[in-house]
This record gives structure tokens, sequence and C-alpha cells, in this order.
């Protein structure tokens, strides 16, 4: 019993310290080392989104770029951004482990923001001031200003692949699958998490982009940098605390062994029994840390990599586990892809939303509202969905459905993707009002402000943030919890895959849009010119797409099969749900007898 006792003490699901020391549970790990990284995560939003946010407008009005240049320059470093994490995540997963991959990256990062400060504080490397309305007219930018404000966006863009798919895994692998209560516990820890890092979204979203509008950019820059700065302080102050995974060796060599081994055995039969295929001994996995998984009938072409042959070879046998774990990623790809276009619409918040919010009526009084400051609301809103999810929605849903998690990971998603297409009519018909608005003050021509106040965007906004809530967090929180294991931070960049893609599309859909709709002497749909501009026949656009993308997402949902827990954590969680319920039958029932 004391052994039993001692050994409970020990996390069961692998997690050593620094050193490769098996960890105490109560030593390491839980919401106490928790708070320092969701304490990191709110500083890092605010340097992230207090240059993402207001980028645009420093496009335009500091570097003199055209409103498709600027917002395609802007989607292609964002989409760049949310990229690189899949070589942060290769390096974690394969070589260096997430916490040093996460030390390593965060000076890269930190050296990027920087030197974009000193790039918008140098009058040497930005053109001249230019006050005509027409940019087309202003100096541009010469090369040597380019190359380093570019030069800087994209080394921080490459920080940032480090730290963005491990900061977020490093918190979950606080929590102990084995046991039911921390299983419970990193249940919520997303919605937390995108609660907590909200706050420095909202702190860029409002007070850093005033500061750069009205005060300067040197200090609307500055702030970011030192924000990150501190940050990186606090999250290794938390050093002590953490609960680490052991490197597992690089996923994608896995994963192409799996493919090539199953190539090469196309023509070889299955056998019916699973106990022939080729499999480790549970000791191997223990003494590893790993787990392993048995076979699945899905994807069963895959299965072919583990039948044996003769061969010994790594690229002609692979174990059960090693191809069940590819087959968990590769099962992701469909929902990966399905996430792609609502990603896109995500991209227009700091893009052509801003643009529609410098043509309103900004004034309160003598106070101006800078137009990216709206996307302020999206967090608002987003903070309070997750409030209201985690402690409403989820307990409500949870008496129906059994679900620990009140509704599965693709229901929460879907909901999302629906409210994505409400997103886009509201915005079609709101820019057709602005247009309308315009044309009957006469304001199409000479871009004059229109008579309209910018809270008109307001409902756009809003309903972005309420999106996210549903599509953002169980987005994140699927693609960490389907992975295998030893594939988390792979899993988690998919999850940021989703947005650089989306960007990426929103760059290419914007300039081919915007090239078709001129072509053969037309007035194209997409000017310098909103006022001139088409923009709701180009939401209207979006709406047909989320459409389109929802009726796929709903088929490929069908055929998606959820991994196998590794443990009895969502079982006994369940169970205790269900137990909760007879309980309330049976007093009822008592009480209907006296």
């Amino acid at each position: 019993m004391a052994g039993e006792a001692a050994q409970e003490e020990y996390t069961q699901d692998g997690t050593v310290d620094l050193r490769g020391n098996p960890v105490l549970r109560s030593k390491r790990g839980g919401w106490t080392a928790c708070w320092f990284v969701v304490v990191y995560e709110v500083f890092e939003r605010m340097a992230y989104y207090g240059i993402s946010s207001n980028l645009i407008i420093y496009l335009t009005t500091k570097l003199h770029q055209g409103t498709v240049t600027s917002s395609n320059n802007v989607t292609n470093w964002v989409g760049t951004i949310w990229i690189t994490p899949i070589l942060g995540a290769y390096v974690a997963d394969a070589h260096l482990g997430r916490y040093w991959t996460f030390v390593v990256s965060s000076v890269i990062y930190i050296s990027g923001m920087l030197i974009l400060t000193l790039a918008v504080s140098l009058p040497s490397l930005k053109p001249p001031r230019c006050l005509e309305s027409d940019v087309e007219n202003c100096r541009k930018a010469s090369t040597l200003q380019l190359a380093v404000f570019y030069g800087a966006l994209y080394t921080l863009a490459l920080g940032t692949g480090g730290t963005k798919p491990n900061i977020s895994t490093i918190g979950a692998d606080q929590f102990d699958e084995f046991d039911p209560k921390e299983k419970a516990h990193k249940l919520s820890f997303f919605n937390w998490w995108m609660f907590s890092i909200f706050f420095g979204t909202l702190f860029a979203n409002t007070v850093l982009v005033y500061i750069q509008d009205n005060v300067g950019w040197t200090l609307g820059y500055g702030l970011p940098t030192l924000g990150l700065a501190i940050s990186i302080i606090i999250f290794l102050a938390g050093t002590p605390f953490y609960r680490h995974k052991v490197p597992s060796g690089s996923p994608f060599t896995r994963m192409a062994r799996v493919i090539v081994a199953a190539l090469r055995k196309w023509k070889v039969h299955i056998p019916n029994d699973p106990k022939e295929l080729y499999e480790l001994e549970l000791e191997e996995y223990a003494k590893k840390g790993k787990f392993r998984i048995d076979s699945t009938p899905t994807l069963r072409f895959l299965t072919k990599a583990s039948v044996k042959t003769g061969s010994t070879s790594p690229w002609m046998l692979c174990s059960v586990t090693q191809v069940e774990e590819t087959k968990q990623m590769i099962r992701m790809i469909p929902i990966l892809i399905a996430t792609f276009v609502p990603s896109t619409m995500v991209a227009q918040i700091n893009t052509l939303f801003v643009k529609q919010g410098t043509t309103l009526d900004r004034a309160i009084g003598s106070f101006k509202i800078p137009p990216a400051s709206l996307a302020g609301f999206v967090t608002i809103s987003m903070l309070v969905s997750v409030v209201l999810y985690d402690r409403y929605f989820v307990r409500i849903m949870q008496r129906w459905t059994k679900n620990p998690r009140g509704v599965t990971l693709l229901q929460r998603m879907g909901v999302g993707l629906v409210i994505h297409i409400i997103i886009m009519v509201i915005a079609s018909l709101t820019e057709k009002y602005r247009l309308s608005v315009a044309k009957d003050h006469g304001l199409v021509e000479n871009k004059g402000q229109v008579p309209l106040t910018i809270f008109v965007l307001l409902p756009q906004f809003v309903l972005m943030g309420t999106a996210d809530a549903f599509l953002e967090v169980a987005k994140l929180e699927f693609f960490y919890d389907q992975a295998p294991e030893s594939m988390k931070s792979l899993g988690t960049s998919y999850a940021m895959t989703t947005l650089g893609v989306g960007n990426f599309l929103s760059s290419f859909l914007l300039s081919t849009v915007a090239d078709i709709t001129k072509a053969h002497g037309h007035h194209g749909w997409i000017l310098n010119n909103l006022n001139a501009s088409h923009l709701d026949y180009y939401y209207a656009f979006f709406v047909i797409l989320n459409f389109l993308n929802f009726i796929f997402f709903l088929i490929v949902i069908k055929f998606y099969v959820y991994k196998a827990e590794i443990s009895d954590s969502i079982k006994v969680l369940t169970e205790e749900l269900q137990g909760m319920k007879v309980m309330r039958v049976s007093n009822q029932d008592q009480e209907s007898r006296t």
C-alpha cells in the first residue's frame, strides 16, 4: 500500500524535470506552473497585437502603400507568423524539447522587436512625411528602408515560430492525463488560456493603438518590445515549477517511414488478427515514457507498414503504435482544411475592416477613435463568450449529453463556422449601407469621410469574438487533444497553420478578385478609394465561400473518428456526470413519494 501511495505522488504521463528526473505531482505542474505560462502570454499577446493590429495603418500612412499592397503585406506577414510554428514544433519534438526551443526562439523574437522599433523611430529608416490624400503621389520607401523594416518583421516571425506551438503545449503538459482531477482541469485549460491571453490583446487594440495614432510610433512599438521582455522574464521565473515532456524524435521522419513502408508493401495482405502485426513490448514504451496504441480499422492501407515480411528496416517495418500515430495526424488533415476559410475571415479584422473604419466618423466629442481599436471589441466579446461558455453553456449541455466538455470539439467548431457565415452577411449589408450614404453625400470620388459613426461596424467585430470563442478555442484544443502524445507540439502547430494558410489565402483572394474585377476596363471591387469600391460584393463572395466550406465541414466530420483516450480519466468524468443524474432522479423520486 505504501509503495502504491508513493507511486501515486509521481506523474504517470512521462513528464520529467529539466534534468530528466521523474517529478512529484505536488511539487511541479498544475495551475501553479500554468500561472507563469498564462501571465507570459498576456504580455506576449500585447507585444504581437501591438504590432499586427495597426500595421496596415503604418504601411499606408508612413510607407505610402495602397490598399491591396498594404493588405497583402499584412496578411503575408501574419501568414508567415502562423506557418513557422511547424518548424518550431519539429525542433521541439525532435531535438531540443519544448522548453529550450521556446527559450532560444524568444531571443530571436525580442531581437526582431528591437530592430522593428528602431525602424519606425529613426528618420533615415522611413520615407519623408507626405500630406497627399492619394498615396500614389507620395515618395516610396527605399530598398534599404524596406529591407530593414521587413527584415525585422520576418525575424520576429521566425522567433514566434518557436514560441507559439510550444507555449500552450507547455501549459497543457502541466496536467497529468492519468489523473482524473488534473484531466478535468486540462479540459477547461484552453478556455481560460484564451481568456487570459486576450487581456493582452485588449490592451494592444486600445491603449497601444491609440498611442501609435496620436503619440507616436516609437513609443507605440517600444512598449510592446518592453512587454515582450517582461513576459520572457516571467516565463523563466517559473522554470522550477514546470513539468517537461522528453523529445521523442522527428515526427516527420516517423510518419514518412510509415507511408513509405505501406507503399512498398502495397500488395501485402493484412492479417485478420491484429496480434500478428509488428509491435514492441509494453516495457519498451514504459522505459521511454511513451504509450502503446492498439491497431484501428481506419486508414487501413497504412496498416500494411506493420505487417511482418522478414525485413527489419525502419523504412519497411513499423510498429502498430507508429502506424496509429501517423493515422491520427493524417485523420486531422480534412478538419485542418475546413478551418482555412474561417481563418481567412479572421484576416479581415486587421486589414479591410480597419480600412473601412478610416472612412467613417471616428469622433466622440474631441476624442478620435483609432480604427484598429475596434478589434478590442473582438477581444471583449470573446472574453465574455468564453466565460459564459465555460461557466454556463458547458454545465447545461453536460446534463443533456453526459459529455465532460458539454458538446464535442467538432460540434463546437461547427457553431463557430455558422457564426462566420452570419458575420459576412452582416459585413456585406453594412458596407452596402456605407456606400449608399457615401453616394448620397457625393463622397464617391473625393474620398471624403462618410457621415456615419464608426460604430456601425461594431456588429461584425463583436460577432467575430463570439465566433472565436467557439471555433478558435475548440480548434486549439482539438488539434492538441487528438494529436499523439509524442506529437503534441506538431498537433498544436496544426491550429497555428490554419491561421497561416488563411492569411495567405486572403492575400491570394484579394489580389485575384481585385485583378479580375478590374479586367477589360471594369471599375473593380477593391480600390485605394474605398468609397468607389465594392467591398459589399467582396464580402458577399465570402458568404458563399463560408457556406460551401460549412457543407465540406459537415461531410468530413461525418467520417472522423476520435482517437482512443490513453487513460480512463474522461471515462471517470463521464461516469461521474451520469452518477449525478442518477442521484438527481433518485432524489426527485423520493421527494414525489413524500
